[in-house]
């Protein structure tokens, strides 16, 4: 299709013909480039030129995990605005903090061996950081040789503030116990006016930033996140993807970047303008081509919808994510998708876009 469009000069037409013969050279797009692609009237053409890029990088090829999620509490001091998980503390309704029996039971009723162990939850005000060791040590026992992906840099910061403790000592006792990589949660969006409205007590982008950088430093890879279509304007989602190349080419340790949307449903954050699938996909797209040092895009059918995330397989994601088995904070902030997906209807959903299946574990080595 792309090759349609430039022999009739569609992008030209548009005024985006630079844009396009960098995308088609591999040359790196500017902050205005990316504004410009934002503010284009057709997001087909933005989702062409994301499509062209994934599928330089590779081919038809859509990754998918064998994963299981594990929340080990909702209660967080934090108090985020736009966060329907998060319980204050552990009197209020709803609120849960799971023992390691109760995590063994979980991990114990998967009846498939899991390629990924996927673990996050608030920041307690109590947990000692032996909790998480503890935690760690046990899904190692069980699960040897599953990718142990566990705790945002924000728990990271949380953990080595109540232990007074440097976040690299935190990491390496971690490490120690069995963790392999760090998700990417709690980015957010990094512009300081946008946080200090929807996350105020949270670590701010530097420090998020930062800890991220030191953990690639010790060898751990990471994955990174951005949250968009609250607040933010599409001039801070460009600021933001640009942030997050920058510290891609300073220490190079992020595999994956997840585009999370907004969901509105059970925020007590109100937007004006609910995110449009349109939308959701050109921010995908956008993403896809600004990121050009990080290898993956999740299309991340939790918090997507299996229809929209179906689509972004063309429009510059390569990654599926996996069958979850039970995924509590995105269906808190009012995510209407299924709690899991088996092997089959993964491999069928990603064959239906006429693209192929690929099972890979959580650093994307193929299984």
């Amino acid at each position: 299709m792309i090759e349609f469009f430039i022999k009739n000069n569609f992008y030209a037409n548009l005024g985006l013909g630079d844009v396009q013969e960098k995308v088609m050279e591999g040359k790196r797009l500017s902050r205005e480039d990316g504004l410009r692609l934002f503010e284009c009237d057709e997001p087909l053409a933005v989702g062409t030129l994301a499509h062209h890029v994934r599928t330089r990088m590779h081919g038809r090829k859509t990754y998918h995990v064998v994963n299981q999620h594990i929340n080990y509490t909702n209660v967080c001091v934090n108090g985020c605005v736009f966060c329907a998980y998060q319980r204050e503390d552990e009197s209020r309704t709803g609120a849960f903090t799971l023992s390691m029996a109760d995590v063994a039971a979980k991990l114990d009723a998967n009846a498939a061996e899991p390629n990924e162990i996927h673990i996050v939850g608030g920041c307690h005000p109590t947990l000692p950081l032996s909790y998480y060791e503890e935690l760690l040590a046990l899904v190692r026992e069980r699960l040897p040789h599953t990718v142990i992906k566990s705790f945002t840099v924000t728990e990271i910061a949380h953990f080595a503030s109540l232990a007074k403790l440097s976040t690299a000592e935190v990491l390496t006792r971690l490490r120690t116990a069995g963790l392999d990589m760090l998700t990417g949660g709690g980015a957010e969006i990094f512009d300081p006016e946008i946080r200090q409205q929807i996350c105020p007590r949270k670590i701010d982008a530097d420090e998020w930033l930062r800890i991220h950088g030191e953990a690639h430093a010790m060898g751990i890879r990471t994955n990174c996140t951005m949250l968009y279509g609250h607040l933010e304007s599409r001039e801070h989602r460009v600021d933001h993807l640009i942030r997050l190349r920058e510290q891609q080419d300073a220490s190079g340790g992020f595999t994956c970047f997840i585009p999370l949307p907004f969901l509105t449903e059970n925020s007590k954050l109100k937007v004006p303008s609910p995110l449009t699938g349109l939308e959701q996909l050109r921010t995908i797209a956008i993403s896809r081509l600004m990121l050009d040092n990080i290898s993956h895009i999740k299309s991340y059918w939790i918090m997507l919808g299996v229809k929209v995330a179906q689509a972004a397989l063309k429009f510059g994601a390569d990654d599926f994510d996996g069958t979850v088995v039970e995924e509590k904070i995105g269906h808190e902030a009012g995510a209407d998708s299924a709690q899991s997906m088996s092997v089959q209807e993964l491999e069928g959903m990603i064959r239906g876009c006429g693209m192929e299946p690929v099972r890979r574990d959580a650093q994307f080595n193929e299984v």
